[in-house]
């Protein structure tokens, strides 16, 4: 049933490191899910460098979904949103045709603090890749939660377990938080083709075989899976349908290459507008030899 197993990359994205899980070189995807960075966890001093902060970028053909365990930042886009996004809240923003955003960590510069969570990109399907950038948030009461035998669980976005949360999609999928006592015993159903968990603390034992922290497993389709907490743990469960093949570079993913290189013309122009209350700096295209380092 354990189709492959994802050890996260440590990347230093200046001043604040990530574990890098997907894009992974053998398994680009799962369903929709083209990009999964876990965002420290990291202990922070007030006063820290604003050059932690991830200052105005572009997409296309994705929405980011942020979700944090400890900490807080805030987002702001060309669309005009500006939110503070808490733990257990979901900011999801559609890039579509194309948006610029920043996040920043205000408060954490000002009181230091820890910060821990996970940022993903889900690709969106054919016919609508270039839809109408925009932004939503959602605080935890637009978010399901089920809690029995030592097992908590929160669904962030789509469809699992019987429930529905009220996040905008738009192809089959779902991503739920996971929190179990050790001990707890959880079971990830068959309904989705694609399927993957991310152990984002602790240690869980599945099929016989104990993974932990900063391992992604990704599933054959067609059985559930039971899970054994070894340890307190929590983890993170992914997938959906596919949708397809699609190409990545930098902060831009499409089902077209030239539709890449549309957008990377268009940010090194100047062309893409950047944020309202957040126009003084962005962050220049990579050059072609530069490593690609996206973040959402």
């Amino acid at each position: 049933m354990i189709d492959l197993v994802i050890e996260q990359r440590r990347k230093d994205l200046g001043g604040f490191e990530v574990g890098r899980v997907l894009p992974f070189h053998a398994h680009r995807m799962v369903g929709p899910f083209i990009f999964f960075d876990h965002m420290g966890p990291a202990d922070f001093t007030a006063g820290f460098p604003r050059s932690v902060d991830v200052r105005p970028h572009p997409h296309i053909g994705l929405s980011t979904v942020s979700y944090l365990f400890e900490g807080q930042m805030t987002h702001r886009d060309s669309v005009g949103a500006t939110q503070v996004v808490n733990p257990g809240e979901v900011n999801w923003m559609t890039a579509g045709r194309g948006i610029t955003h920043s996040e920043r960590f205000e408060d954490l510069r000002a009181h230091g603090g820890r910060m821990d969570g996970i940022q993903t990109w889900v690709a969106l399907p054919d016919g609508q890749e270039e839809i109408d950038p925009a932004f939503y948030h959602h605080d935890v009461a637009d978010l399901p939660t089920y809690e029995e035998n030592g097992m908590w669980a929160r669904l962030i976005v789509g469809k699992a377990f019987g429930a529905e949360a009220r996040v905008k999609t738009h192809s089959p999928m779902f991503y739920v938080h996971w929190a179990l006592q050790a001990g707890a015993k959880a079971q990830l159903p068959s309904e989705y083709p694609e399927r993957a968990a991310y152990v984002a603390r602790g240690e869980v034992e599945v099929l016989g075989q104990t993974f932990r922290e900063g391992q992604m497993i990704v599933f054959k389709p067609g059985e559930p899976v039971l899970f054994t907490a070894v340890t307190p743990a929590i983890v993170m469960l992914l997938g959906g349908e596919p949708v397809g093949p699609r190409f990545i570079e930098w902060n831009f993913v499409s089902s077209s290459k030239a539709r890449i290189e549309q957008a990377k013309a268009d940010w090194r122009a100047g062309r893409m507008k950047l944020p309202d209350a957040d126009d003084q700096e962005f962050i220049p295209l990579p050059e072609p030899s530069a490593p690609a380092n996206p973040m959402s």
